[in-house]
């Protein structure tokens, strides 16, 4: 008896959790501004509540600079993660905004110091989430300021980017 109070249970809070966020995991590509480290990303999305959804994404770059009258590359990858609060837009089914914050981890490699090296920044983020009712498919855009709390020389303090995503949904 226990064991099906516990799967009905387990059952019960899958079937609530999807409806109430018309999606539960997305995987795809996030593509960003920001050209440094994070440029291409690949994305995985999964909430955590109702409300509250967990974005991880793994990024690339290759960021072109001036050195000696040739161009250079500083090539980068990065890690970031953020936390998103949603709200639905009440006349489209699907169509939801978030705020949240995150933080991003990266390493770019070059011939000169000013762009070589580890870094790490925080940034908050805001944008607009649709989910397709009929396939599985979920597009997003946001912006995310980072503020750089550790990195090279040359690379801004704040560094406004922004970001596109199509993921597929399960």
């Amino acid at each position: 008896m226990k064991k099906v109070i516990f799967l009905a249970a387990i059952a019960f809070t899958c079937l609530a959790a999807n409806a109430q966020s018309n999606y539960q995991h997305a995987i795809g590509m996030r593509f960003s501004s920001n050209v440094y480290y994070d440029a291409a990303a690949a994305s995985y999305k999964f909430f955590v509540s109702r409300p509250g959804a967990i974005e991880l994404n793994l990024g690339i770059g290759d960021r072109r600079y001036w050195d000696n009258g040739n161009y250079e590359h500083a090539h980068g990858v990065s890690f970031a993660g953020t936390y998103q609060h949603h709200f639905p837009i009440k006349p489209v089914p699907g169509l939801k905004w978030f705020v949240g914050g995150g933080l991003v981890l990266f390493n770019t490699r070059a011939n000169v110091p000013q762009y070589d090296g580890f870094g790490a920044g925080i940034y908050p983020t805001g944008g607009i989430d649709y989910k397709f009712n009929r396939i599985p498919l979920n597009l997003s855009a946001d912006v995310r300021p980072i503020i750089h709390i550790t990195a090279p020389s040359d690379f801004e303090t704040v560094y406004p980017t922004v970001g596109v995503a199509a993921r597929y949904t399960f």
